[in-house]
């Protein structure tokens, strides 16, 4: 049995830390603290630390991890990480790594940044595990930093294609503001509508959104329905000189960029 605990750090990240109430491994770390607390609280060993890319809310507490625990690290072999990381394990496309008795899978997913990856654990008991950094958001995607519209619509496509029961473990608390742009971009999608409801109500108790369910995001999620013909429209009325998928999805993120 693996027990899945989203933990907040920062305004708004999670590191993700999955256990089998003897071992555990820890996604995109930013700030040790609450992992090490975690630890102990849980009578946790640190196995592993996953990393997804190098932003410092990302990896900022590596190195005390690894110091306090000697966590091995796995990175994609394509992101550039800060010095102060350390020595890592690389990874690239479809490697797979085994820990806690699942299989990953490192997913390269650029677009975020140049080399960004995702894991992806398809034998996880309750539903396939997707962790997937700072690409695919509840109702959103990342900012496109380093990477092209191109590349992050590919990268979209192939977490997209999926299993349903794929759960959505992003870094951010975005869910309410991004279902709110998704709702302007489809004012007419009843899933978003009451989505949103929900995700009010989930965030009133102090509980998060995440994990989300694939198929989920495939209904509210406008950066993963930017050819659904209710998308194009209101993309076309914005930006009318958007006419291929690329310059669609790319003006449907300049579009998030500036919403408030």
């Amino acid at each position: 049995m693996h027990h899945l605990i989203p933990l907040p750090a920062f305004q708004d990240n999670y590191l993700w830390l999955l256990h089998d109430d003897r071992s555990a491994i820890v996604v995109d770390p930013g700030d040790a603290s609450p992992v090490l607390a975690c630890l102990q609280q849980q009578g946790l060993e640190l196995a592993a630390i996953l990393l997804t890319h190098h932003h410092a809310d990302h990896t900022g507490g590596v190195a005390e991890l690894r110091a306090a625990t000697g966590a091995k690290v796995y990175s994609p072999a394509a992101e550039t990480l800060p010095t102060t990381v350390g020595p890592v394990i690389e990874l690239d496309e479809g490697d797979r790594i085994r820990l806690l008795g699942l299989e990953f899978e490192l997913i390269a997913v650029p677009g975020h940044t140049a080399g960004h990856g995702a894991y992806y654990a398809a034998d996880a008991a309750q539903g396939p595990l997707l962790f997937c950094g700072d690409t695919l958001f509840s109702a959103g995607c990342g900012r496109l930093f380093e990477g092209t519209p191109a590349q992050m619509l590919a990268s979209l496509d192939r977490l997209a294609a999926l299993p349903d029961t794929t759960r959505v473990c992003c870094a951010h608390e975005y869910t309410l503001s991004n279902l709110r742009f998704a709702l302007a971009v489809e004012p007419g999608n009843a899933d978003i509508a009451r989505h949103l409801e929900q995700c009010q109500q989930l965030r009133e108790q102090g509980r998060p959104t995440l994990p989300s369910p694939l198929a989920l995001e495939r209904r509210i999620n406008p950066f993963l329905r930017s050819r659904e013909p209710a998308v194009v429209a209101a993309l076309a009325e914005r930006e009318p000189q958007a006419n291929d998928e690329v310059a669609r999805f790319a003006a449907l993120r300049e579009w998030k960029n500036g919403f408030r």
